[in-house]
């Protein structure tokens, strides 16, 4: 079911709601920073994967 601009409207609506206006940017930059964090350590993670993979093969 994907999103569309009526239902990303209703979230954004309550959100408002919920935390405030005054406290959605922070919120939103902790969650991209968490995320930006998470893809980093998973990124790291295949790379050590792809690393040993290497090592193996020789």
């Amino acid at each position: 079911m994907p999103l569309g601009p009526g239902s990303i409207a209703i979230i954004a609506f309550i959100a408002i709601l919920i935390f405030g206006a005054d406290k959605l940017p922070k919120l939103g930059k902790a969650t991209g920073e968490s995320l930006r964090e998470f893809k980093n350590a998973t990124k790291g993670i295949a790379d050590d994967d792809d690393d040993a993979n290497k090592k193996q093969d020789k």
